[in-house]
């Protein structure tokens, strides 16, 4: 089969089901843009701050993506391309598009708080703690892991280093600019284009070297300082501009597409058990991002939702987000699914499914004239500032969730001291960091069932609130009830292998996991069931 017929019938698929079905899911839940959003409301500079909705699309985008729509599809290729493709597109549309839909919605009509605070209000307040202890040791994972992550990739290739403190000096020219002098978004948006490509050049030509622990503790410095700084200043415009990087990177790959026209030469369909993987559970664990994510449901009602400038803004960043990556998955996939097995292995082997991707990308930029290694380079060096995104978009969403854990909606006042964002910040670096240089390679099989865990836990306090508001959950209920059988059954298979490996700390946490989805499950029995609007 074509990859172009793929890749352009894939993006047609996502064009109509944004028009249509992103339209009902608005409509069903009444979408009203002349609602004040909490951005308006509790305007604080800091953190609830309005953003036109190209600046806080870019955000959104550069949050949720980072490599794993990238790394996902390209690992789950070994069952076959059919699989992988029909649940990016089935997934993105119906599973993952609602689910970020929905948690930027309910967030949104909850005062911008988190899933953990929406729980709370449609579950309890028990259900609101599990979560919040969940979701906040889960980001630490991800905070300890992309440290680690940013820390090698600066070692290994130091041009990115390079490159990527200047795109902070950027950024933060950029929100000045625009939110402090006035600066039209366009006229800046081409101002700062402009420097990132001067960035990308300074970094090959002034390569930083330093050691990995000298990275480690400077990024470390780094997420502390993000996480606490106001979002207009460097949050909202780094994400933006970042978000070019890839908006230019996935246009190349498709005009390359257009003019390359690559067969796929991965077989359609290798079979249900594939080295000891089971197409199910494993395929919808591992594609993840490209299909449906619990990450995303934190970064929309985390950051994203106190930035929502109006509420007719919600379809173009929650959905069409989510579709938008969906496109960035598929032509990760034709990446695997255009080269022999041989070539994929050896790619794989050296390098991992972000080689796979930068050579086949850069690849099919060739046919637009661009040169092989240069091509290859840019793809590179976009992921990788995505990686940095991802972990700082994570240590705010971190700080948010442990402020909100010791917060009580019934009080008036709450403690000034665990509620303080440098508090909160700093414990979460504290321990995020302990775990960077501890070990979470020991526990990282975890973060995938983890992962998409917390999808269907969003997904379950979405249904909660909408019961409760006496709308249909129809749109909701498949996704959650599938979410849930795919991570539960994942989850007992993960012990089982563990135990006989005896790694007994992730078998302890995979149990704890478990026990805290049918803990869940049970609390929202009565509000899901209770009532007669299906």
């Amino acid at each position: 089969m074509s990859a172009l017929v793929l890749i352009i019938t894939s993006i047609v698929i996502f064009l109509v089901a944004y028009v249509t079905y992103g339209a009902w899911l608005s409509k069903k839940w009444g979408i009203d843009s002349n609602r004040k959003t909490p951005a308006h409301v509790f305007n604080d500079g800091v953190d609830y701050v309005p953003a036109k909705a190209p600046v806080l699309l870019g955000h959104h985008f550069a949050s949720i993506a980072g490599a794993g729509p990238i790394v996902g599809p390209i690992a789950a290729a070994i069952f076959g391309w059919i699989p992988v493709a029909l649940w990016i597109v089935i997934g993105s549309i119906f599973f993952g598009g609602v689910h970020d839909f929905g948690s930027l919605f309910t967030s949104i009509r909850n005062s911008g708080k988190s899933v953990g605070q929406v729980i709370e209000v449609n579950i309890g307040k028990f259900g609101k703690r599990l979560f919040a202890i969940f979701a906040w040791l889960t980001l630490l994972l991800v905070v300890a892991a992309f440290t680690n992550i940013v820390a090698d990739t600066f070692v290994n290739v130091p041009e990115v280093a390079t490159t990527s403190l200047c795109f902070i000096i950027i950024a933060l020219l950029f929100g000045y600019l625009v939110y402090r002098r006035g600066v039209p978004l366009i006229i800046g948006t081409i101002f700062g284009i402009i420097l990132l490509a001067l960035a990308i050049w300074l970094g090959m030509e002034f390569p930083i070297v330093l050691s990995k622990g000298a990275w480690i503790g400077i990024i470390l410095v780094y997420i502390f300082i993000a996480s606490v700084t106001p979002v207009w200043i460097l949050l909202q415009p780094r994400d933006y501009l970042n978000s070019y990087l890839l908006y230019v990177m996935m246009i190349g790959a498709i005009l390359g597409l257009v003019f390359y026209r690559p067969e796929l030469q991965l077989p359609a369909f290798t079979g249900f058990n594939i080295n000891g993987s089971t197409l199910f559970p494993m395929l919808f664990v591992i594609v993840a991002c490209g299909a449906i994510s619990g990450f995303h449901s934190l970064v929309s009602s985390g950051t994203t939702a106190k930035q929502v400038d109006s509420e007719k803004d919600i379809k173009l960043i929650g959905y069409g987000g989510m579709l938008i990556e969906g496109v960035l998955a598929t032509i990760a996939l034709i990446t695997a699914a255009y080269i022999g097995k041989d070539k994929l292995s050896l790619l794989l082997d050296n390098g991992g499914p972000v080689n796979v991707f930068s050579d086949g990308v850069g690849t099919f930029m060739t046919k637009i004239g661009i040169d092989f290694d240069a091509g290859k380079s840019f793809v590179a060096l976009s992921i990788s500032a995505f990686a940095l995104t991802s972990l700082d978009t994570g240590t705010r969403l971190a700080r948010f969730i442990f402020q909100e854990f010791f917060e009580d909606s019934a009080k008036e006042k709450q403690s000034i001291f665990v509620t303080n964002r440098y508090v909160a910040t700093g414990i979460t670096v504290v321990f995020g960091g302990w775990l960077a240089l501890m070990g979470w390679s020991k526990v990282w099989p975890l973060f995938g069932s983890a992962n998409q865990l917390l999808a269907a836990l969003a997904l379950l306090s979405l249904a909660a609130y909408l019961k409760n508001k006496k709308m249909s959950i129809k749109a909701v209920v498949i996704p959650m009830i599938f979410m849930f059988i795919v991570t539960l059954t994942a989850l007992i298979m993960l012990v089982i292998n563990n135990i006989a490996v005896a790694n007994y700390l992730l078998v302890g946490l995979a149990i704890a996991l478990f026990l805290l989805a049918i803990i869940l499950i049970l609390q929202s029995y009565k509000v899901l069931l209770n009532k007669n609007n299906l």
